[in-house]
């Protein structure tokens, strides 16, 4: 058996999301079943961190034991034959093999991409949030910098949510903007079930001079769901991946991530 690792790209709108579900459309489905078909045995996969619907991939890593050996660029290749149009393998390491996709990531990245204008978006539906009140930058700045270190993001956290435990650190979260579009960059040790999407509605909320800091604090402190902005749109949403030690060489960019603003 040969630990592969992978790096999937997905436009997550025809999608309920990355695992699988019965009766319903996955990314992990189509891939392993892509997987499969090429490597003419079942092969099931583990990957870095899970998606909702319509939630998009630039680089979600995902690792395997296969029984066949193949060169990289040919699980690369061989798996995108099988593959609808929005999901593509973009590249392929053999790692060690104790490598694991989920367990050893020192960290993951968000990327939300908002559109501030009077008129919703149309040819970049369902690639970009919406809003049609200006943000202020730096109000959503000052807001986002009380979230940052060692916290309990219960306020953030889905009813849902499987994780042990809501405590996280998030290291960075940068807001830009270049024209009309917003970009924030959210980079954590971990995330909880819709924490970018949550966190996302309370910094426009800040931004549209609808709340001020101190609401931002307050919602913080009282982990509590339903003290928080509703939950934000997954449209504009991507997954940039996990980042690991270096010595393991796996990649942590995609072409794709050119694409976004």
């Amino acid at each position: 058996m040969q630990r592969v690792a992978l790096g999937v790209c997905y436009r997550g709108q025809g999608y309920h999301g990355w695992q699988s579900q019965k009766d319903r459309r996955t990314v992990q489905d189509v891939l392993e079943r892509a997987l499969s078909e090429f490597a003419a045995a079942e092969v099931r996969t583990i990957c870095a961190g899970r998606t909702d619907t319509g939630v998009h991939g630039l680089n979600q890593v995902v690792h395997f034991d296969a029984a066949v050996r193949r060169e990289a660029a040919s699980w690369v290749r061989g798996t995108n034959r099988y593959l609808p149009a929005d999901v593509a393998v973009q590249w392929c390491v053999f790692p060690p093999a104790d490598f694991h996709a989920r367990f050893l990531a020192r960290g993951r990245r968000y990327t939300f991409v908002l559109l501030e204008s009077p008129v919703r978006p149309a040819v970049e539906a369902g690639s970009v949030g919406w809003v049609f009140r200006p943000l202020n930058l730096e109000a959503m700045q000052a807001a986002a910098a009380l979230l940052i270190g060692e916290h309990d993001f219960s306020s953030f956290r889905s009813s849902d949510c499987q994780a042990l435990s809501p405590v996280k650190t998030v290291r960075a979260i940068e807001i830009s903007r270049r024209g009309a579009y917003w970009r924030f960059d959210f980079d954590a040790s971990a995330f909880l079930h819709h924490m970018v999407r949550n966190i996302m509605g309370c910094l426009v909320a800040v931004g549209a001079g609808h709340r001020d800091l101190h609401w931002m604090a307050e919602v913080l402190a009282a982990r509590d769901r339903s003290r928080a902005a509703p939950t934000f749109s997954p449209d504009g949403l991507y997954f940039n991946g996990p980042y690991y030690d270096a010595e393991l060489a796996i990649p942590t960019r995609t072409a794709a991530m050119d694409w976004l603003p």
